[in-house]
């Protein structure tokens, strides 16, 4: 009898010993940080993965593309996040190789606050970017009522809200600004960062939904927000003047996207692009993971997120204000995702 319980015993010990293992060998927390304009379609992939796969938890926070890079250097974080991909000279701090996916696109709005709020808003190209070059300052400049003659604008001043942190949507809208505005370029250049004018009437606010927030309690403002943000805030946002010359809003970033050719570091810039019907201020945004990890069961992890990313993930992209990627990209990503071991 004592020999019998004695064998249960050390059954049972066995059994429990061999699930707790296999329980914590197969729990797998992913933790990334990163870029905020992706953050909303991010946050909803993320939750949802984690749902429904088992032992799998991925935590992402939101901070900004700079602060996203530097913990990835840092090695703070498993994967990063960022909008402005990543320079080369940290790239190549990366002993254990880096491997950059565009995992969806988006479109950076100019989000405004009028009285009344008055829709279909139009801002030619020089007007926007002087605007943010600080040399239109105020809401019934000529050159703005000529653009909206169905549009009372008031003389107002106008109020430039800019991101405070280092910023991948800064990154992207500034080069679009750059490349449209030469005074633009040569006084303020592109970054995730720049040097605004030093005026009271630009006001800095963190990440796209500090921006969005200080646009909306703040009569007169403008601001730069994915297009996202302006959606799940429900914020007015005005037409742009595209290269071909006409007035286009949001949605119209596919045109774009499909007549770019994605290098083989799955690099590519819109600045400025080309098409009738196309956004002008358009942007992939990038993921960001070490080709080898030390642990093959996060590696393994990583890639089956990424994979719902380009699945299910793209489903959402649309109605979430996101330009879901071609199919194309689709196929390359998921090919360059195989890297990460």
């Amino acid at each position: 009898m004592k020999r019998f319980m004695f064998a249960a015993t050390c059954a049972a010990a066995l059994a429990l010993g061999s699930s707790a293992s296999a329980l914590a060998q197969e729990r797998i927390r992913l933790i990334g940080s990163g870029a905020s304009f992706p953050a909303p379609i991010y946050l909803t992939w993320f939750k949802d993965f984690s749902k429904k796969t088992a032992n799998v938890t991925v935590d992402y926070q939101s901070k900004g593309s700079g602060a996203g890079v530097q913990d990835f250097l840092n090695k703070t974080v498993d994967f990063a996040a960022s909008d402005s991909a990543m320079k080369k000279e940290d790239i190549a701090k990366v002993g254990e190789g880096v491997q950059l996916l565009p995992m969806t696109a988006g479109e950076v709005v100019l989000a405004y606050n009028l009285p009344g709020s008055p829709k279909g808003l139009k801002l030619p190209r020089d007007v926007y970017s002087n605007i943010f070059l600080g040399k239109i300052t105020r809401w019934n400049d000529p050159k703005i009522v000529a653009a909206n003659p169905g549009i009372k604008l008031p003389d107002l001043p106008i109020t430039v809200v800019v991101r405070a942190d280092s910023s991948g949507t800064t990154a992207v809208f500034t080069k679009h600004l750059a490349t449209i505005n030469a005074e633009f370029n040569k006084v303020l250049g592109e970054g995730n960062t720049v040097n605004w004018p030093a005026s009271d009437k630009f006001i800095k606010s963190p990440k796209n939904d500090g921006v969005t927030a200080t646009v909306r309690q703040t009569p007169g403002a403008i601001g730069y927000i994915e297009y996202g943000f302006a959606k799940l805030a429900k914020v007015d946002f005005a037409l742009l003047q595209n290269k071909a010359g006409q007035y286009v809003g949001p949605g119209n970033g596919a045109e774009a996207l499909a007549a770019v050719k994605l290098p083989d570091d799955m690099i590519a810039w819109l600045p400025d692009p080309e098409g009738a019907k196309s956004y002008p201020i358009t942007s992939y945004t990038w993921m960001l993971f070490r080709k080898n990890n030390a642990d093959p069961a996060k590696a393994k992890a990583m890639r089956e997120m990424i994979e719902y990313g380009l699945t299910e993930g793209q489903k959402s992209a649309d109605a979430m204000g996101y330009i879901p990627l071609p199919a194309v990209v689709v196929e390359q990503v998921r090919k360059a995702a195989a890297n990460i071991k």
